[in-house]
């Protein structure tokens, strides 16, 4: 998908924000996407060489509010998110979601998939998480639609939440590539192992390594078009604080950037997501700069192709 840029290489871009968090059976409401958005993002936004055109908030209507069952709304709201990503990626606007969780994914993907018309695109998913989020609901130790997002969109389990969403066809596990795990189950070990998922480590992300080129490669030969999901956990708990489920050991955001950068350089790729930036105990901005500073690697990609 191309993406406008003017003859001064500013690119277009857009924020796509999804408060809503689906994890618990009663829907959830986050701050962390307009804390993101009002917090200084659109000036450096500017600073980075973009020309912010459109912010889009998901909303769900009465009628969709008065539905039962959290994950039901949850469905209605992720449909939301992929109709404006869609809409965006057809007006050559680069989207950048900004997302109460992960739960977010089949929505952006969703957007993706649908954003050139009538056939389904083939979509690529880079996936950087200290978790798989490959659970289903016979897997999952918590029971949390936030550990299951990969899962939902490979076409696993909760049918009925991926179609509301308008992600159909699922992804092939072949098309997906995860980045800097540090944290899976047994039985979600399991169930990656069974797939033809393709990883990252770490150190992949950390050092640079060719692997990262070598997986863009692969993504861009079998797909259409590739988005690319951070959740701010993968980041070492010593820099992000207040994540609900930290794992030591992780990239600092300096060092993510760098990869995204990296990633970003690929043609193909065409949307980026920040999810669950804890916000809470933020007071002096450190998980919001962090969050920064990962965006604006990935626009520094999108300039140097």
């Amino acid at each position: 998908m191309k993406i406008n840029k003017d003859s001064d290489g500013k690119i277009d871009a857009t924020l796509v924000e999804n408060p809503y968090r689906g994890n618990t059976f009663a829907l959830e409401f986050s701050e962390s996407p307009k804390i993101l958005e009002t917090g200084g993002l659109k000036d450096k936004l500017a600073d980075w060489g973009c020309h912010l055109k459109e912010t889009s908030i998901v909303e769900l209507t009465p009628e969709e509010d008065a539905q039962d069952g959290g994950w039901n709304k949850m469905g209605s709201a992720l449909g939301h998110l992929g109709e404006f990503v869609a809409a965006h990626l057809k007006s050559g606007y680069f989207p950048i979601g900004l997302l109460g969780n992960c739960s977010s994914l089949m929505g952006m993907l969703a957007g993706l998939q649908h954003s050139a018309g009538w056939k389904p695109l083939r979509v690529g998913l880079v996936w950087l998480d200290a978790h798989g989020d490959f659970n289903t609901p016979e897997t999952s130790g918590t029971g949390l639609m936030g550990g299951m997002p990969v899962a939902v969109s490979a076409g696993l389990c909760l049918t009925r939440i991926r179609l509301k969403a308008g992600l159909d066809p699922a992804l092939p596990t072949k098309y997906i590539v995860m980045g800097g795990l540090r944290s899976v189950n047994p039985y979600e070990q399991e169930l990656l192992d069974r797939s033809d998922l393709e990883f990252l480590s770490t150190e992949d992300l950390i050092s640079l390594s060719e692997n990262i080129d070598m997986q863009m490669e692969r993504l861009s030969r079998l797909t259409d078009i590739i988005y690319v999901h951070v959740d701010m956990d993968i980041l070492n708990p010593e820099e992000v604080r207040g994540s609900n489920f930290p794992a030591p050991g992780g990239p600092t955001s300096y060092e993510l950037s760098a990869a995204l950068q990296k990633m970003f350089g690929w043609e193909k790729a065409s949307a980026f997501g920040v999810a669950s930036t804890p916000y809470k105990d933020d007071k002096e901005g450190h998980n919001k700069n962090a969050a920064y500073r990962l965006i604006e690697g990935v626009i520094q990609g999108i300039k140097e192709r």
